[in-house]
């Protein structure tokens, strides 16, 4: 059997991937933080494609959690390999610089970045072993062109493309790709505070993206197709560069 892990995986993007990954013919694990009656949705889904998904509650932030319930999933299903992992998870806590909070620098700092490194360790070992692997980071356009109000979240995702173009060179010879994507305005639960009728005007295409469109560049990573591509990021923005 062979898995495809998202985290943030019961709504919006995550959900969206999830479903796509199961059309692709994988066995999902689908993490997620507090709400069940969402992924127990995104669990219906995805099995209604044929497919099994089991779900992993925990807070990719804490380390002790990731270790616990993933870490105890990786130790209880030694033949099991996840062969695509989707770091999904992240969080916006929009403030201007002066008015951040401590809590609102570290909660968004560690839902998008610490949790790659905690996530990434427990799946690696069995991709290098395996000698195959597919590593997708969900970044921003925020972490590539910065947006004000969002000092956390740029400087999250943008050390998130960091650390997916490193990585990508340490085990590019395993045949592990480590790659991202960067979606701008997409029509989620985390952009719904937004004013969309003013922001569209920015976006060349005059549109918010959806959740499966970004799926779809997920769905490019993971397939053979992008076998010769590591270390790259992807935008889905709409035209909306600078």
């Amino acid at each position: 059997m062979k898995y495809a892990l998202i985290t943030g995986g019961s709504r919006g993007i995550g959900r969206a991937v999830a479903i796509k990954l199961a059309g692709m013919g994988y066995h999902i694990l689908l993490n997620y933080k507090s709400n069940h009656a969402e992924a127990e949705t995104t669990k219906a889904a995805v099995e209604a494609a044929g497919v099994t998904c089991e779900l992993l509650p925990f807070d990719v932030a804490n380390k002790d959690h990731v270790d616990e319930v993933l870490g105890g999933w990786v130790e209880a299903h030694k033949e099991a390999k996840i062969e695509v992992l989707v770091n999904n998870a992240g969080i916006r806590e929009d403030s201007l610089f002066i008015w951040m909070t401590d809590e609102q620098w570290k909660g968004v700092i560690s839902t998008s970045l610490d949790s790659f490194f905690y996530v990434t360790k427990h799946v690696i070992n069995g991709m290098l072993t395996a000698k195959f692997g597919r590593v997708i980071n969900v970044v921003s356009l925020s972490g590539q062109k910065g947006l004000p109000g969002q000092t956390n979240y740029s400087a999250a995702k943008a050390g998130l493309i960091g650390a997916t173009k490193a990585l990508a060179q340490e085990v590019a010879r395993r045949n592990i790709t480590v790659n991202a994507v960067a979606p701008g305005f997409i029509k989620t639960d985390m952009t719904s505070d937004l004013k969309e009728s003013e922001l569209v005007n920015m976006i060349p295409m005059r549109r918010f993206g959806q959740p499966e469109e970004v799926a779809e560049a997920v769905a490019f990573f993971a397939s053979p197709a992008s076998s010769y591509i590591t270390g790259e990021v992807l935008s889905i923005n709409g035209g909306l560069y600078s």
